[in-house]
């Protein structure tokens, strides 16, 4: 920790740094004794007494620094320079600003060309760490990687204290001080995470102290209300990590002058408490270091009527815009023909592909195409990474990325700690960085605790009206495999189905898993590709190489028998069964391949001409993806029908482990041709 010197300048441009503070304690007053009443604004939460501290850090950050905050670092966006009308049109859910309307105006990010960029920041609390280590994870592999600069940058993320609680912010922490990334942990510790004081979030009240052995963090710790102490540590700080010397945790205590939100009458605080906090208000402090720098009464007095003019027509510049069209609500969802002006356009183009397979060679398993499509993408593009927990010098613990840590090297192909929110976390950062990330989850149920991550990963683009975006494909081994458990077994896709944003894949076979892999790596939204454990090294799934080009579209599902007595709609390890079952029923079974988008038309067209439905799906029945399909058929195609929609489904339990158990639970071949056979006897 740096011991202070009484002789410390830096090069702060001082009045800039009033005025910035000046402008954060302006919006809040407006909107607190305004808007807020006036219900324009419907959120709001005060950064009175956070916002020295944030200025003078914002201040610190240029080109190629990416800050990730939360819902109280309005003044950091301030210091980066985000327009007046925006911060405030964004809080009254106008269009433009950070969402369009779609989000609340305290969540926020920012594009900085030229400057650094404000990445997308969401209502979960603790969510904001590991995107950050994302960020300054490509930092380093455009240095050493890609030898495309990226030396001297820093990211940067902001947290309470309360968030050093979250499995987030100690993901991050892990992967940081691990891999010596350049990031600067800044905790603002008011003593409060909305009503519980510190004492529940951190043994002892000072997350720096219980850090100081921590290996590899270095560690600075101060006042964030004195103007000369926060400068002189903010600086510090800054400087180690763009050393690259390593992380570095910077905690700095200042008051929470207001409630958690504008609506938080902070009835948990005595008069005393508060009166307390009020007396370390960083603002006066700032007043008084100015005037030692002739920044007097009479400057100080004009900063203020400046700062309360351009407010003042920031906020008529904010009501003049408009509500956006309800027509346009859904738009940005997935990628659509324009690309976000952060993030994505990482993976190679379609250009030369072909989307009809031309068979060459031996039938192959699944897990030899999925690790020869990684293969081949690896070699023609240099900013993709393969990572994930054991898939390095293993090769994964279904031998799917075998050989390609030798090949590519460790900062291409490279093992994780075991923190599945921090294997998504950081591929957020890094797509968002411009790079290709490509996190394998070890098993379906495991995806659980980054359910948070793929939430926030799905919604980016339209949360922020099309102004960031984190493409990846998140690869998952889920289902059966000669037994089942509650815990290695599960499928439950229709959970990715219903998270928007995502697209999601269940190739049954090698042919389709290389089309849709490539098309996957080769797009702009992120994609789920399921990878079902029966099927990676199953007979029936084998099939010759496509070719080399091969791209399967995404919403194009494949008939692999044809009749005219039913339609058999199913995906995964259940269409050899539901083949199977077939035998001898002129039957159209259909392979839908993608689940998100699903081929509605080549489902409804069958249905119509067959006039009987059966949806076959390993997932539970309750909730499963196939009551979306009954639901469609029987909306669109009702009148068609001769017979009952009808699905055989897992039922609602948990993946049993012993296989008579398992089989009994699975749709078995009987349990499949006994409900063709009632359909066609209808």
């Amino acid at each position: 920790m740096a011991e202070k010197d009484p002789e410390f300048t830096v090069g702060t441009d001082w009045e800039e740094v009033a005025r910035l503070v000046l402008t954060s304690r302006e919006l809040d007053r407006l909107e607190e004794e305004e808007l807020v009443p006036a219900r324009q604004v419907l959120y709001q939460f005060s950064a009175r007494g956070h916002d020295l501290a944030q200025v003078l850090l914002g201040l610190k950050l240029k080109d190629g620094d990416a800050a990730c905050g939360y819902y109280r670092s309005r003044p950091l966006l301030l210091a980066l320079g985000v327009p007046l009308a925006d911060a405030l049109g964004s809080g009254m859910g106008r269009s433009g600003g950070y969402s369009g309307g779609r989000d609340i105006g305290v969540v926020f990010n920012y594009p900085n060309p030229g400057g650094a960029h404000a990445l997308p920041m969401c209502g979960g609390v603790g969510a904001q760490y590991t995107p950050a280590a994302g960020w300054a994870q490509a930092i380093r592999y455009k240095a050493e990687v890609l030898k495309d600069g990226g030396r001297g940058n820093i990211a940067l993320v902001l947290g309470g204290d309360a968030s050093c609680a979250t499995g987030g912010f100690w993901s991050a922490l892990t992967i940081a001080t691990t891999q010596k990334l350049p990031l600067l942990f800044y905790v603002e510790d008011n003593g409060y995470g909305i009503s519980v004081p510190s004492t529940y979030q951190t043994p002892g009240q000072n997350i720096a102290a219980n850090l100081a052995s921590f290996s590899g963090l270095t560690i600075f710790n101060g006042d964030g209300t004195d103007p000369i102490e926060a400068a002189r540590l903010i600086e510090a700080a800054v400087a180690h990590v763009r050393s690259g010397e390593g992380p570095a945790l910077l905690r700095l205590t200042v008051p929470r002058l207001e409630g958690h939100s504008y609506q938080d009458t902070q009835t948990y605080k005595s008069e005393a408490e508060i009166a307390a906090e009020w007396a370390r208000d960083p603002l006066p402090k700032l007043k008084a270091h100015c005037a030692a720098l002739q920044i007097g009464e009479g400057r100080w007095g004009e900063l203020e009527q400046a700062v309360h003019w351009e407010v003042a027509r920031a906020r008529e510049e904010a009501e003049a815009r408009p509500v956006l069209d309800g027509d346009r609500v859904a738009d940005d969802v997935f990628f659509s023909g324009n690309h976000a002006e952060v993030g994505g356009q990482a993976g190679l183009s379609l250009d030369g592909t072909h989307d009809e397979p031309r068979p060459e060679g031996q039938r192959i398993n699944m897990v030899t195409a999925i690790r020869k499509v990684l293969d081949q993408e690896l070699g023609a593009n240099p900013r993709m990474c393969v990572f994930g927990e054991d898939v390095g010098p293993k090769g994964g613990v279904h031998a799917v990325t075998l050989g390609l840590q030798d090949k590519y090297g460790h900062d291409r192909v490279f093992d994780t700690s075991l923190n599945e929110e921090g294997i998504v976390g950081r591929a957020v950062g890094m797509a968002l960085a411009g790079l290709l990330p490509v996190p394998e989850i070890q098993f379906r149920k495991y995806a659980e605790p980054a359910t948070e991550q793929i939430n926030d990963t799905g919604t980016m683009r339209w949360r922020t009206a099309n102004r960031f975006a984190a493409p990846m494909v998140l690869r998952v081994p889920g289902g059966f495999f000669k037994c089942g458990d509650p815990w290695h077994s599960q499928t439950n896709e229709v959970q990715f189905v219903h998270n928007p944003g995502w697209m999601v894949a269940v190739p049954s076979n090698a042919e389709d898993a290389v089309g849709l892999l490539r098309m996957a790596l080769r797009g702009n939204d992120p994609v789920l590709f399921f990878e079902h454990r029966a099927m990676l090294d199953d007979s029936w799934a084998r099939r010759p190489w496509p070719g080399d080009a091969y791209v399967l579209p995404f919403g194009k599902a494949k008939k692999t028998r044809e009749g005219n007595k039913i339609t058999i709609v199913t995906w995964g390890a259940m269409v050899p069964r539901c083949e199977a079952a077939a035998e001898g029923i002129s039957a159209d079974v259909i392979d839908l391949r993608t689940l998100n988008p699903w081929d509605r038309e080549v489902v409804l067209d069958s249905v119509r001409r067959t006039r009987r439905c059966l949806i076959v799906h390993e997932d539970l029945r309750t909730g499963g993806f196939g009551a979306e399909i009954a639901a469609v058929v029987a909306d669109e195609a009702f009148l068609d029908l001769d017979a009952p929609v009808a699905r055989v489904t897992m039922p609602d339990i948990p993946s049993p482990h012993h296989p008579s158990l398992l089989e009994a639970a699975v749709p078995s071949l009987a349990r499949i041709r006994a409900e063709i056979d009632r359909l066609v006897g209808f």
